[in-house]
């Protein structure tokens, strides 16, 4: 049969109906058989002899249709749909195979009656992920999402699931059509039947549209009405924050610190809000900080519970006021607390990489090395191994880097296993360029100051690179960590420049697509240009469709473009 041979599968299917004449199922192959040999009759009458019989499924009406529709036969194709439909009146537990059968023929409008009439007839049937499905297939939207929405409300336990489905109609776009259906499907249902169901689903709505302020109004309703656990809204904040919603997080975060709170939430709180305020403030405004980390250590020791914040405070006196003699001494000072030997390592890594941002290479050496030791096999180790690496790296110890990372290309850690491959790869790249390794050792000095902070002294001696090495195959590296840099001072013109640099004069470089990527957002967020953005993400499309950053392209040119979602 699925080889198309239907002469001999209908031999085979009948020798077996012979044996067990009951099988519906082969039953059905048979007549798919006939039909496929163009026996249209003989497939009739073998259906309308199957359903004379006393025990017969209801279901054969529905291939008895379809049969007489391959003979354009609509009158007779009616009136067997009808027959299908009407089996109900009798016993309506026949609505799922009834309606499944009409699925299979893409005959829609018959599944909706089915399912629906079996809904009539009992109150108790359930066909709502049925309707859902038909309706997304006819494009009625409104009704699909009131069908979805009764389903989640039914069973919880579905919520994931059918949030999935919905998401696949959906855009980040407040304005798209079906967000609107959505969203006034979902105010009507709260104003009728005032339930935090509803608003958990707006909140949902906004989460997926962006708009984080809005889904915190909702939360705070949920939190109000049912005042059970700040979970939500804990988990709101996190989300919020990582996806750069610092002000709103902000909000979040202090509404959560203003309510009863047990004392590890208490801490991480505190912990999520200085992190914020560090990454929004002025130097200026420096030392205010560092005096609220010093409160908060004092008001809940340190311990366990603080070593989130203990890290967060010495990375912060290291990496943004560039106190590294107060961090190293902070930590020397902490460092016989009690730790698990994870908590441990994370101490010892945090030491490490401010002994890097001092230069100390061979004593950050000696405590990347003493977690590898005590945490084999670990994602801890690998991520200590690679910035063995890396701190090779930074002294200029290439060989001694590359057989580190050798080692790392091949890390369980995805993320670890990319930075790995990369750094190898800049590293063998130019090694070899010249046997003093000049500009390799400059870019490597200019990236440990990207690493201490010191983005200034970095696009400083990057421009010594570009200047005194015009023709070395690192300027495509060289152009585009500068650029990185000057974005993040700011300098939006003079990181354009450096990316356009890169896409028209080193057309062979790894780094046209992620330049393409940069120039679209650039574009698109800072000189509000969506033509432009467009045509950079048509450009990753069309010429790099193994680029990391394809499937966002594809997401942002389509949205840009104005296409509708595709339902498929």
């Amino acid at each position: 049969f699925n080889n198309g041979e239907f002469s001999k599968a209908l031999v085979e299917y009948n020798k077996i109906l012979a044996k067990q004449p009951h099988r519906t199922d082969y039953f059905i192959k048979k007549i798919k058989c006939h039909q496929e040999l163009e026996q249209y009759s003989i497939a009739q009458k073998e259906l309308i002899h199957k359903l004379s019989k006393r025990f017969s499924q209801p279901q054969l009406y529905v291939e008895l249709g379809y049969n007489y529709t391959l003979q354009k036969d609509s009158i007779n194709a009616r009136k067997a749909y009808n027959n299908a439909i009407n089996i109900l009146d009798e016993n309506p537990n026949y609505a799922h195979i009834i309606g499944q059968r009409f699925e299979n023929y893409s005959l829609l409008s018959e599944a909706e009656t089915t399912y629906n009439k079996a809904i009539s007839l009992n109150k108790n049937a359930n066909f709502d992920y049925q309707l859902a499905n038909i309706y997304g297939q006819q494009n009625k939207i409104e009704k699909m999402f009131n069908s979805y929405l009764k389903l989640i409300k039914k069973n919880k336990q579905n919520k994931a699931t059918v949030q999935n489905l919905i998401g696949k109609f959906l855009s980040d776009n407040p304005k798209n059509e079906n967000n609107v259906i959505l969203k006034r499907a979902l105010l009507k249902n709260l104003q009728a039947t005032p339930d935090t169901f509803w608003n958990e689903q707006l909140s949902w709505l906004f989460v997926q549209q962006k708009e984080f302020n809005k889904a915190f109004i909702q939360e705070k309703a949920i939190y109000k009405r049912d005042g059970a656990s700040l979970n939500r809204i804990f988990n709101l904040g996190v989300l919020t924050k990582k996806q750069g919603s610092l002000e709103t997080a902000q909000k979040i975060f202090t509404f959560i610190q203003e309510q009863p709170l047990e004392k590890n939430t208490r801490i991480n709180v505190l912990s999520f809000l200085l992190e914020m305020k560090e990454a929004t403030s002025p130097p200026s405004e420096y030392g205010s900080i560092a005096t609220e980390y010093q409160t908060v250590l004092d008001s809940f020791g340190i311990n366990k519970n603080t070593l989130k914040v203990q890290l967060a405070y010495a990375n912060f006196l290291a990496f943004k006021k560039h106190d590294i003699t107060a961090a190293i001494n902070f930590l020397k000072t902490n460092e016989k607390q009690s730790f698990s030997k994870f908590d441990k390592a994370r101490f010892q890594m945090t030491q490490a990489d401010i002994l890097v941002a001092d230069g100390k290479f061979n004593q950050a050496l000696l405590n990347y090395s003493k977690i590898q030791r005590h945490l084999k096999n670990n994602t801890l180790s690998q991520e200590a191994r690679f910035k063995v690496a890396k701190t090779s790296y930074y002294k200029g110890d290439f060989d001694w880097a590359l057989q580190q990372l050798k080692v790392l290309k091949t890390s369980t850690s995805q993320l670890i296993a990319n930075d790995a491959l990369d750094l190898h790869l800049l590293i063998s790249d130019h090694i070899n360029e010249d046997s003093l390794h000049i500009a390799l050792k400059k870019y490597s000095k200019a990236d440990l100051f990207a690493f201490q902070n010191k983005k200034t002294n970095s696009i400083a001696l990057l421009d010594d690179i570009l200047n005194k090495h015009p023709v070395n195959k690192i300027i495509d590296d060289v152009l585009f960590l500068q650029g990185k840099l000057l974005e993040q001072q700011g300098n939006h013109d003079k990181a354009r420049n450096n990316y356009e640099r890169i896409i028209n004069t080193l057309k062979e470089s790894v780094f046209v697509d992620d330049a393409l990527f940069r120039l679209a957002f650039m574009q698109l967020n800072t000189f509000g240009n969506t033509k432009k953005a467009a045509e950079y993400f048509e450009a990753i499309l069309f010429n790099h469709a193994d680029s990391i950053h394809f499937v966002e392209a594809q997401k942002m040119y389509r949205k840009l473009r104005g296409d509708t979602i595709d339902n498929s």
